[in-house]
């Protein structure tokens, strides 16, 4: 039984089956046959239309049907085999000339494959009786009609010879070539066949044959249903980057079904290496508790505004407009950013990688990443704690922007281990931790600075000139960052991209590890460190041009 594209049309067939008579059939083939003569593939057509032409009367009911030309060519030609064939007529019969397969291949000097691809691209069959034997034949007319639209397509048939070897080599080693730059195998067909005049039926083939022949060698290997770890996790990339499920299945020699579960796969181990630390809290297992919890945020309090101290760079002064966390705004936030990390580990505790569900996925992330945001929102509204303490404890000989950076990782650090639950305010905790990691960490500096100290630190310890006005040092920081950017913007996007993520050069959450931005970009840490040195030489490079002194 022939496949049809569109219901409408096997339920048409269908019902002349069993209501027409075979004479009635009969002539409703060559109805059909006429009908595939006006039939653009390009155009949409109604199906209540396509029931007058063939049936000579319109449905009862107003369908309101569109089908597509190319699908209806292709439906046509389905009903016209069925329909002689349930009439049961045979070759004698029909009122001209009728051509077996055989019979066809040798008028036109093709294989019976070529004519079967032919029928495919609008060459009509019936299906007849020859003695006791139904078997596909064509009417004299038929082939008329198809020689004079299909003159270029019956003549590379004819030309058609079978490859030589040269010839299969030939496509084999284009074949690898173009598998490297990404290609599937239908897109290898498609372009090879375009490139050397073949059919891509007969590219698809020799390389299917070979694969087959010289499994060691496939240009596809085939997975029989056990791939590799490192196989698993390039496909997942590939997903990653946008390739459509149809080329990873063709390309991995794999069903659509089996790309979808190995995605599901790795990305749930992904998910499963994920370092989620919380606070626990008793009311986390009572889920009446969660609507209070995920509940509206307390409103925050009036506050007055606060000038930034003085001396302090302008790129800083902009951390004095985050508005401050009452006491009350904290308690909500840690507790709902511990909760939803604690429902995230809960639900990877009971997820397994080869029956994760994507909905499950999703709602695990969509937890962690609320999370993440509640995060990034605490430390924006303490980064003013770490300027203050940072003031308090460098020295005349201590490097102040380092210590902010020591003092901002100390304050992600301490959003992490609060413990809301016990009533205290987060900011007394976070200067705690801050000053405790400086009490490590400036002797250290200091030690070796002492250590490496040579004869000409001297000149570096000279204090700047800082009686400039707020002004000036506004239009400075300014000057700074329109500078960077115009070096930023003659890099590519994914270097930028990358220059910024790790460098925090802009309002980004958090910096990002080479292992963030690998998986971002679908590439291995250590591919994201390469692209990182290149980016910074050619940032060097552009800054020796820019800075250098005119011979």
């Amino acid at each position: 039984m022939p496949k049809y594209k569109h219901l409408a049309m096997k339920q048409l067939g269908d019902f002349q089956m069993r209501a027409a008579s075979d004479s009635r059939r009969m002539e409703q083939t060559f109805l059909a046959e006429n009908l595939v003569q006006e039939i653009d593939s390009e155009k949409q057509y109604p199906f209540d239309y396509i029931w007058f032409r063939i049936t000579g009367y319109r449905p009862e009911h107003d369908s309101r049907v569109i089908i597509e030309g190319v699908e209806l060519l292709h439906d046509i030609g389905c009903l016209i085999e069925d329909l002689s064939e349930s009439a049961g007529m045979s070759a004698e019969q029909m009122p001209e000339t009728v051509l077996t397969t055989e019979q066809v291949t040798e008028r036109y000097g093709v294989s019976s494959k070529t004519v079967s691809r032919w029928r495919q691209q609008g060459l009509i069959g019936r299906r007849l009786l020859f003695g006791k034997r139904k078997r596909i034949a064509f009417l004299e007319s038929t082939l008329e009609r198809f020689e004079i639209n299909n003159q270029k397509k019956i003549s590379r048939g004819r030309s058609f010879h079978h490859l030589s070897d040269r010839e299969k080599q030939d496509i084999i080693l284009r074949a690898r070539v173009l598998v490297r730059e990404g290609c599937s195998l239908s897109m290898i067909s498609r372009q090879m066949a375009e490139e050397i005049s073949r059919a891509p039926e007969t590219i698809r083939y020799t390389i299917r044959q070979f694969d087959q022949s010289y499994p060691d060698l496939a240009i596809f290997p085939k997975h029989g249903g056990t791939m590799n770890a490192q196989s698993k996790q390039r496909l997942f990339q590939q997903f990653q980057r946008g390739v459509s499920v149809a080329i990873l299945a063709d390309r991995h020699r794999c069903s659509r079904a089996s790309v979808y579960r190995l995605v599901n796969e790795v990305r749930a181990l992904e998910l499963s290496r994920k370092q989620i630390e919380f606070i626990d809290h008793p009311s986390f297992e009572d889920l009446e508790n969660e609507k209070d919890i995920l509940g509206a945020e307390p409103p925050a309090q009036q506050q007055k505004a606060v000038k930034p101290p003085k001396g302090l760079p302008a790129y800083l002064q902009h951390l004095y407009e985050v508005p401050l966390l009452s006491r009350e705004q904290e308690g909500y936030l840690f507790r709902r950013m511990n909760y939803r990390k604690c429902k995230a580990v809960q639900l990877l505790s009971n997820l397994h990688p080869s029956r994760a569900k994507k909905d499950q996925m999703d709602h695990i992330e969509l937890l962690l990443r609320d999370a993440k945001q509640i995060k990034n929102r605490v430390v924006r509204a303490n980064l003013r704690l770490v300027v203050s303490v940072t003031k308090r404890h460098v020295g005349t000989s201590g490097n102040f922007f380092e210590l902010i950076s020591d003092g901002n990782m100390s304050l992600m650090r301490a959003v992490e281990k609060f413990d809301f639950s016990r009533g205290n305010k987060f900011s007394t905790y976070a200067t705690w931790a801050i000053m405790k990691n400086f009490a490590r960490s400036i002797p250290v500096e200091s030690y070796r600075r002492d250590r490496f100290r040579t004869g000409l630190d001297v000149f570096f310890e000279i204090e700047p000139d800082n009686r400039t006005n707020q002004y000036e040092k506004e239009s400075e920081w300014r000057g700074m960052k329109r500078a960077i950017g115009d070096i930023l913007d003659q890099l590519d996007q994914r270097e930028r991209k990358i220059i910024i993520s790790r460098f925090g050069l802009e309002e980004v959450d958090e910096r990002q590890t080479l292992e963030q931005l690998g998986t971002e970009f679908g590439v291995t840490k250590e591919r994201v460190r390469q692209l990182e040195a290149r980016a910074l030489s050619k940032l060097r490079g552009l800054m020796t041009e820019e800075y250098e002194p005119a011979t």
